[in-house]
């Protein structure tokens, strides 16, 4: 795979032994669940031929990661840095990838209780399940045209999901008016989607 360091590298397979990201693999495959990415400041690697594109999927030199199991590895040591990039991290190495929005998709979503002690909580399509609250707020971001409602929940360590669409009218049954707001309760916080006068589900 192409590994941009102080020289050029050769293609090399993707888990092939001796690769760039065969070590990081290994590594990786010896933790469960989200990795504490957050303590570990390894030296910089490079920058290696990965990409998330726009609907979650991640591509290796162009070609899509078919395997559910490797992208779910590295979700696990995916972090994202203060300048907003995003890196593959173990203690021992880091190597920087490109999104194209944001690294993961919410594809369900399931309301729970009511008024007050309504929970909204979602599931990503790396394996993540998130209750939507203070730690992991919802955020609405302006749509194109065709797009309408865009919204994102935080999902861990400055890493966020988009809601896939259906998800979105899903969610429209659990809006409330707030005044001059609309918006979704879940674990004892409003959030606001927009003003009541907007159509936000267009």
């Amino acid at each position: 795979m192409s590994v941009t360091k102080q020289g050029e590298t050769k293609a090399e397979d993707i888990s092939a032994p001796g690769s760039a990201l065969s070590g990081l693999i290994e590594r990786a495959g010896k933790l469960r669940g989200p990795a504490p990415v957050h303590l570990w400041n390894p030296a910089h690697c490079g920058v290696i031929d990965i990409r998330i594109d726009r609907n979650g999927a991640w591509h290796h030199e162009g070609r899509p990661i078919l395997r559910e199991a490797l992208v779910k590895l590295f979700a696990t040591v995916l972090r994202r840095e203060p300048d907003g990039s995003y890196v593959l991290v173990t203690p021992a190495e880091k190597l920087a990838i490109s999104v194209e929005d944001v690294p993961f998709i919410a594809v369900e979503l399931a309301v729970e209780g009511e008024g007050a002690a309504q929970t909204v909580v979602l599931r990503t399509n790396v394996g993540d399940v998130v209750t939507v609250d203070a730690e992991h707020p919802l955020r609405v971001a302006p749509g194109q045209a065709e797009d309408g409602l865009v919204p994102y929940v935080l999902v861990r360590g400055g890493l966020e999901a988009r809601l896939a669409r259906p998800l979105v009218h899903e969610l429209a049954s659990a809006f409330e008016q707030r005044g001059a707001e609309i918006g979704v309760v879940s674990s004892g916080h409003f959030f606001v989607i927009g003003p009541a006068e907007a159509a936000v589900t267009s």
